[in-house]
């Protein structure tokens, strides 16, 4: 009778409670529960009862009551029941025939369908269709076990909880539910029916510490209805549970997790050259779960705007990307005015990336960066700062395929855009076609070994078309920018084969066929005294081959120590080859054209000159190439302990590559050698440097006027060799974690602009965007514990250091000048666990003076974030404050402040 009955009360409860929240009260042990048609005639205050105390050990139930000791959990599934209820308690459950309630005492589970409640005591009054859910209470006045109940996604928390399964009506005591990223303190909650809850003395905050926010919105009375929206009252901010002036009389808040159309709200301040302005202020439209766009603009009360459209688009195994398309209008000064200036810049981001995924055999993928050369110079946009320094913005759109054909083929289709911002020089290719079908092995099985000179041969054919572009900035995209717009096709069989000799050469063999077709050449003839060139559209084609071979071996050299010295050795690795290449004279291309009217003086040319594959040769060349590579590293002693006997040396790289090229033309009547180059490059210190040399030396002199001669530089009392250029670059990276080393920022707006990854040229940031100025994800407290471990004086503190020098010589002509020579610097700090510190800047030695400077501050208020950008000096001078909520369902509630640049428009 007893199970019967229980499965009855639940199937009661659960059916007229439907997908609602359940909400109940607590009651206190071995008192009558007053029903709630009492409680609300007694009193007009909401009071919450007490805690159930915990029962003692000696108690005996009355003979009354059927009580069952630590029961196992319950399953059933009864006729008209239509999934199975789970019950457990840790103590006991017992079912009141007088009262007519079933109990149960400490660790409460019940479990029906998608609903689940935990307590620690619930009671179950079947015959006045209430139930009851309340905490523990201890001999120390402890409380525990407080009401559980979670339905789906949505949970609520409570002190205790009471409702009515006929009415459908709840009252709940100091509720809390998180509804979005908003979580809910309710004082006193009242549920009218499955979807509308309406409270009273309720806070919300979007703060992770649920016990003791750090801020929160008081609200005198809210309407909830969860999953959708909630309007609330009179509301006011409290910040350390003080109250501030900052209060509404009423808002509304959409609780959706979807994404939702909106107003942004713009940033404010002013600037000494444009007056007035709002920044960043516009409209974001929810378009779909698949893309979204924001519309932003500038306004200046001299009359300068800006206007930005930006849309991300995702989908899940398939592609994601951005589109970000910027315009501004600048004004300087004042009409009328000497100094009267208008701009009209523009940049056209976008980002495609495929999933690997989504079609193995074939893939699209697209990063554009193009737009004016002085957008990022002239900006007044506070997110470009650090870009201003850019010389290059360079784009690419490309489509792949692979055939799985045997052979395999190759397609490619692409279009690439390099833009110069100091020549404003353009160069597109509109569009580049690819194809190559790949290697065929005819004398050799396919999957026999490829062994010897004529298993080994085997040839491929590549296909390139193109139609290139050379432009300038200000014909870009006009009628113009096509009109000299070069057009060709190049065909090309490569045909090669390698083999070994005296087991330690290995020689390699080649011819290369190309064919190449064009639409554009040139005919130059005299005219009128003037030599004049025309173009000449249509199509043509010339025929070149040439033939190559190399031999190369390796060569190890060990110079031993001992082992009982702490360098035990050193090994060199030497890679020399030989290569010779041979291409004839293909001067059956070439015409003459008259200098001069006597007659006398002709010059050779060819009507393929400036071609977009260049031209051919009309003179033979017979080169001879040399080349040494050496690679150096050290056997060192391991004086550690604790090593296996396998660890008692570890290897370190002395150099990375130290190479040494240069060529003799055999055909060449004079000048036969090319300069020398020399290259090196090491790693020290555990990697965290790079070093990189190179030097340009020549075996020739200069003459009295500067032109190289036929004569060794030593024959004219000089040294061997005569050094014309060299450079260094020197690169350090340091950090405090040393596995995790200097993080790159691939995503940033400033890499998106074309600049660096690293911060050394400055970071650009907006404030608005909620993004920390340092790259850093969100980080959950219990990681951000771990950054104050000890005690003040050895708390950890995260740092990184970025160290970058080059210098560049030149002597071409005796000059003995260091064109350039700077040093740059950069590092962010972790002052203390909630205080970010960083700042770039360099000194340029040739010009003396410094360069681009900026320091960033960022303090973590937890659920606040705070920053301030400052650049002293310099044609970038600016400064931002920012401090505001870092949800973005908030993101409106914050103080910007800044000056923009006073840049002048050249």
């Amino acid at each position: 009778m007893r199970t019967n009955l229980f499965h009855i009360v639940l199937l009661a409860i659960f059916l007229t409670v439907g997908g609602s929240t359940a909400f109940a009260q607590e009651i206190k042990s071995k008192k009558p529960a007053v029903p709630a048609e009492k409680q609300n005639s007694s009193t007009k205050t909401e009071k919450q009862p007490d805690a159930v105390a915990a029962p003692d050990n000696t108690a005996i139930p009355d003979t009354t009551e059927v009580a069952i000791a630590k029961p196992v959990a319950d399953t059933v599934k009864k006729k008209g029941i239509d999934a199975i209820i789970k019950r457990s308690a840790k103590d006991y459950e017992k079912v009141d025939q007088k009262k007519k309630e079933l109990t149960l005492y400490n660790e409460a589970e019940l479990y029906y369908k998608d609903i689940e409640l935990k307590a620690g005591v619930i009671i179950m009054n079947y015959e006045k269709d209430e139930v009851f859910a309340g905490r523990l209470k201890d001999s120390l006045g402890n409380y525990s076990q407080l009401p559980y109940f979670k339905q789906g996604s949505n949970i609520v928390e409570a002190d205790s909880i009471h409702f009515n399964t006929v009415s459908k009506k709840a009252r709940v005591w100091n509720s809390r539910s998180d509804q979005g990223e908003f979580t809910v303190f309710g004082e006193v909650t009242k549920k009218e029916n499955d979807s509308v809850y309406f409270m009273k003395n309720a806070k919300f905050t979007t703060s992770k510490n649920k016990k003791n926010p750090e801020y929160y919105f008081l609200a005198r009375k809210i309407k909830l209805v969860p999953g959708e929206k909630v309007v609330v009252g009179p509301t006011n901010m409290y910040i350390a549970d003080v109250p501030t002036p900052l209060g509404i009389p009423f808002a509304f808040f959409p609780m959706t997790t979807k994404a939702e159309s909106g107003f942004i709200i713009p940033s404010y301040g002013d600037s000494n050259a444009r007056g007035y302005y709002l920044q960043d202020g516009g409209y974001y439209l929810a378009l779909s779960d698949y893309y979204d766009l924001a519309v932003t603009g500038d306004y200046y009360t001299n009359g300068s705007y800006g206007f930005r459209f930006q849309s991300n688009y995702a989908n899940r195994y398939h592609y994601s990307g951005n589109l970000n398309i910027r315009f501004e209008n600048l004004v300087t000064s004042e009409r009328g005015l000497p100094d009267y200036a208008r701009a009209n810049n523009y940049n056209i981001q976008w980002s495609h990336s495929q999933d690997s995924k989504a079609s193995p055999n074939s893939r699209f993928a697209a990063s554009v960066n193009l737009g004016s050369s002085r957008y990022f110079r002239q900006s007044m946009n506070t997110a470009n700062i650090g870009s201003s320094l850019n010389n290059t913005l360079q784009s690419s759109v490309s489509y792949s395929k692979t055939f799985q054909t045997v052979p395999q083929v190759n397609f490619s289709l692409s279009a690439t855009h390099s833009q110069n911002t100091n020549t404003q020089v353009i160069n597109m290719t509109l569009p580049t076609l690819q194809a190559s079908v790949d290697r065929i092995f005819p004398f050799a099985p396919g999957d026999a070994p490829k062994k010897g000179i004529i298993k080994n041969l085997n040839l491929q054919y590549n296909l390139r078309g193109e139609n290139r572009i050379a432009t300038t900035d200000s014909l870009f995209f006009k009628p113009e920018m096509f009109r000299d717009a070069k057009s060709g096709m190049q065909h090309s069989i490569p045909i090669s084969t390698n083999f070994k000799i005296f087991k330690h050469f290995s020689v390699s063999a080649g011819t290369n066929y190309q064919e190449t077709w064009v639409m554009n050449t040139i005919n130059r003839s005299l005219v009128n005294d003037t030599i004049v060139t025309r173009d000449v559209k249509g199509f043509d084609s010339y025929r070149t081959y040439n033939f190559s071979s190399s031999i190369g071996t390796t060569v190890y050299g060990m110079f031993n120590f001992g082992d009982d010295k702490k360098i035990q050795a050193i090994r060199q690795v030497i890679r020399p080859s030989i290569s010779y290449s041979y291409t004839p004279s293909f001067d059956q291309y070439y015409d003459t054209y008259q200098l001069d009217n006597t007659g006398t003086q002709y010059r050779d040319y060819t009507r393929f000159e400036g071609g977009l594959f260049g031209a051919p040769g009309n003179s033979y060349s017979n080169n001879i190439g040399i080349a040494v590579n050496n690679t150096f590293e050290a056997k060192v002693r391991n004086d550690d302990e604790n090593a296996t006997e396998e660890d008692k040396s570890k290897k370190v790289m002395l150099l990375n590559n130290l190479n040494f090229t240069t060529s003799y033309n055999m055909a060449a009547d004079s000048l036969a050698w090319s300069p020398l180059r020399v290259t090196a490059g090491t790693a020290l210190f555990k990697d965290k440097m790079n070093i990189n040399f190179g030097a340009t030396l020549d075996p020739y002199a200069l003459s009295n006027s500067g032109q190289r001669i036929d004569t060794y530089n030593i024959d004219n009392g000089g040294s061997l060799f005569r050094l014309t250029s060299a450079n260094v670059t020197l690169n350090y990276s340091i950090s405090s974690d040393e596995a995790s080393g200097n993080k790159k920022n691939e995503d940033s707006q400033t890499a998106r602009n074309g600049g660096r990854t690293d911060d050394l040229f400055g970071v650009g940031n907006d404030m608005n965007n909620g993004k920390s100025m340092f790259g850093d994800e969100e980080e959950d407290d219990s990681k951000k514990k771990d950054k104050s471990e000890g005690t003040f004086f050895n708390a950890k503190l995260p740092w990184n250091l970025n160290l970058a020098y080059s210098l560049t010589y030149n002597n071409n002509n005796r000059e003995r000048k260091v064109s350039g020579s700077s040093l740059m610097v950069s590092g962010n700090v972790d002052i203390t666990p909630r205080w970010k510190m960083g700042f770039s800047s360099g000194y340029d030695f040739v010009q003396k003076g410094v360069t681009f400077t900026q320091l960033r501050f960022e303090r973590d208020l937890l659920s606040w974030r705070m920053d301030f950008n400052w650049v002293p000096f310099g044609t970038n001078t600016y400064w931002g404050f920012f401090i505001g909520i870092k949800s973005s369902i908030l993101s409106d509630i914050k103080y910007d402040k800044r000056q923009v640049p006073d840049r002048v428009i050249r």
